[in-house]
């Protein structure tokens, strides 16, 4: 394949170059369209339009892989860590064992957060959302931590806030989940490991001893290192172009949240058992509401299956199923809802009309049922997705820092009025 592409416009041939990625992914590189032509390109919502070279994530949704830093999800959920794959992210490698238990001894100086930050649980309204409530503690830390403000940062100023947030996130997490019960907070033990001290401040009591169980532990390193990046998706893109002005790690995080907390992003899972929900209401009756998604004419559709990237599978999803199953043999729990999520699954597994049109359970649909097999309500999922999808954040905004990239700034085609004439507001009609 040629080097150069060729685009005529006004008669006139502009030659612009071809860039080939390290996994064979081509693009024509436009930036100097504008200043050449005078013409911009028009790619509503960005389906088309790399916004960034980056070496942390590749996938490719019509073959289902799935990689960071060129290792396969596959292999990552199975044999590391949610810890090692936050090294790996944000610092390019997998951690020889002294990188890794350095990473959790600096993590564990800084779990604890400041006190005033307790107060702000007392003015949030008692049903406010748990995202409304991480996305400004999170925010709230460049308020705290105002070093992160300076400018010019030093290589190691900028990982001790990095290594703040990867640790204050989890306790501000479990601190959310228990102001929503109304227990006393749990402050961490940093006597244990990164996913291990998370579910201690989550699920553990101050009248009685916490017995962790390596299932769910298991289960939970999974599921945080499935859902650790994704390539340039809506939150990941939001984190890199509001720090492109310059903006501190904290915001530029919580920016991050806001995009994950829409219903089109990080809401799937939750939106999943909200339809459980909807058809345990009507009798449990799958083979109706299987029937209704068949049905071209009906509006209701199934949540937590498809993807708009994997175009085959999703590989996350083949991963989790099996913490899924183990999840819920081992804690033997009957549940109607995950029963109608059961015959829905296989429905969409033996069913030629899911076959066909490639209609999967995904990893909305597995961690959905995760999450409430462990005691999560629905409104907290969303949440969990944000502890998962840290590293990424971290290492997208890193990465356009390293790389000295310009403010973002996308273009646009105007299609508003044109010249229009002022009228006085006393003769307006």
């Amino acid at each position: 394949m040629s080097d150069i592409a060729e685009i005529k416009v006004d008669g006139k041939t502009v030659e612009l170059p071809v860039i080939t990625g390290t996994e064979d992914e081509k693009a024509i590189d436009i930036s100097k369209l504008r200043d050449s032509t005078g013409f911009v390109t028009l790619d509503t919502g960005f389906k088309n339009t790399g916004s960034t070279k980056s070496k942390i994530t590749f996938l490719d949704g019509e073959k289902g892989i799935l990689k960071y830093r060129g290792y396969a999800i596959e292999e990552l959920a199975a044999k590391s860590s949610f810890l090692e794959v936050i090294y790996l992210i944000i610092y390019g490698d997998l951690p020889t064992h002294t990188q890794l238990e350095e990473l959790q001894a600096e993590i564990s100086k800084h779990t604890l957060i400041h006190e005033d930050m307790k107060k702000f649980f007392d003015g949030y309204p008692s049903r406010s959302h748990p995202m409304g409530q991480l996305g400004s503690l999170i925010f709230s830390l460049s308020t705290f931590y105002p070093e992160c403000l300076k400018p010019n940062q030093t290589a190691e100023e900028q990982n001790l806030t990095i290594i703040k947030l990867l640790a204050k996130f989890p306790t501000i997490v479990s601190f959310v989940y228990k102001k929503s019960l109304g227990h006393p907070l749990i402050y961490p033990k940093n006597k244990y490991d990164y996913v291990t001290n998370f579910l201690w401040m989550t699920f553990g009591q101050r009248t009685e001893d916490y017995d962790v169980n390596p299932i769910v532990v298991n289960a939970l390193n999974k599921l945080l290192i499935l859902h650790a990046d994704h390539e340039q998706n809506c939150s990941a893109s939001t984190v890199r172009i509001v720090g492109s002005s310059d903006c501190n790690l904290y915001a530029s995080v919580a920016a991050g949240i806001a995009a994950l907390w829409g219903p089109l992003h990080g809401g799937a899972n939750q939106a999943v058992i909200d339809m459980l929900e909807l058809i345990k209401a009507d009798g449990g009756d799958t083979e109706k509401w299987i029937a209704k998604a068949k049905d071209k004419n009906d509006p209701f559709r199934m949540m937590g299956f498809g993807h708009r990237v994997y175009k085959n599978f999703d590989p996350r999803a083949k991963i989790i199923k099996k913490a899924c199953d183990d999840i819920l043999e081992n804690l033997g729990i009957d549940d109607p809802i995950l029963e109608i999520a059961k015959k829905l699954e296989e429905a969409a597994l033996t069913d030629q009309y899911f076959i066909d049109r490639k209609l999967y359970p995904n990893v909305d649909f597995y961690s959905g049922i995760i999450y409430r097999a462990l005691g999560f309500p629905s409104e907290m999922f969303t949440v969990l997705f944000a502890l998962g999808r840290l590293p990424g954040w971290i290492a997208q905004w890193k990465e356009m820092h390293e790389n000295k990239e310009p403010i973002g700034r996308p273009r646009q085609v105007y299609v508003g009025e044109t010249d229009r004439e002022f009228v006085e507001i006393k003769d307006r009609k």
